[in-house]
């Protein structure tokens, strides 16, 4: 990938209090977190009882908003993958954590199968019944209808490797949904170093709303794009969490309120939903 100069530093807000840089990519305007920890290391980043996705019994505020949206967005996510597929089909979610998106999948008839490398998240994923796999690159001599990424693809090394392969993994015609942040959003500037989205070094790629169509242009056309309306809030909350130290603001929402109004002109939503139709 061809870098340019360094955009913005940020620090890791979450853990361990690290400073990172944010190196621009020109090629796929994006952004890349460096140095980025070794793949034997990341695993350190998120051994967190507080790391919400990974935990199903994780308390506090954040922890009850985080999962009163995503029980929300269940629904809303399981129409969106019917009707670009129009039929029930195969379906492997990669970065599944505890497992809820594929119960909820599961239950509405799709044949589930996922992918996720903590052994805490996965100790929930397997209570539910779900066929899990610790590292997509485990995943042979299968085809799916549909593969989804929701808020995954940030999180995993080797970024060519895993286009490839989530190409090879999807039957001819089929559908590739991807939810990432967007660092251009309106939340983003307003909160720059302090923006819980860039969360590094947990995410080690950064996009705007060109990087994924470049990303995949190889292999997958772009149907549509879809805005994550829920994640300016919650983003801004844990924002204004990191910058201030408050446990609930309704500075954050208010921020997040003016995050999507100003995204309904500027396209420009603090997190997008990519579908795309393999080729």
């Amino acid at each position: 990938m061809n870098t340019s100069l360094i955009h913005s530093k940020t620090k890791d807000h979450f853990k361990t209090g690290e400073e990172f840089s944010l190196v621009w990519n020109t090629d796929h305007d994006m952004l890349i977190t460096t140095p980025q920890p070794s793949v034997e290391k990341l695993s350190y980043y998120y051994e967190s009882e507080n790391y919400i996705s990974h935990n199903d019994d994780a308390k506090g505020v954040m922890a009850f908003l985080y999962r009163t949206v995503k029980r929300r967005s269940l629904k809303n996510k399981i129409s969106l993958i019917e009707s670009r597929l129009g039929t029930k089909g195969s379906l492997l979610d990669v970065g599944a954590g505890t497992g809820e998106f594929c119960k909820v999948a599961f239950d509405n008839n799709w044949k589930v199968e996922g992918v996720e490398p903590s052994k805490v998240a996965l100790k929930f994923a397997n209570e539910k019944g779900i066929k899990m796999y610790t590292s997509i690159e485990n995943v042979v001599d299968k085809k799916y209808d549909v593969i989804t990424l929701w808020h995954v693809l940030e999180h995993l090394p080797n970024l060519d490797d895993v286009i490839k392969k989530l190409s090879d993994l999807l039957k001819p015609n089929g559908v590739l949904i991807i939810a990432v942040p967007n660092y251009n959003s309106f939340d983003a500037g307003y909160y720059k170093s302090f923006w819980a989205a860039f969360d590094v070094p947990r995410h080690l790629w950064h996009f705007s709303k060109e990087s994924i169509p470049r990303l995949f242009k190889e292999s997958f056309k772009v149907e549509s794009i879809k805005p994550m309306w829920f994640d300016s809030f919650y983003v801004s909350l844990l924002s204004e969490k990191y910058k201030s130290g408050s446990g609930f603001s309704i500075k954050a929402l208010f921020v997040g309120l003016i995050s999507n109004v100003k995204a309904i002109f500027t396209k420009e939503y603090s997190s997008v939903v990519y579908c795309l139709r393999k080729g």
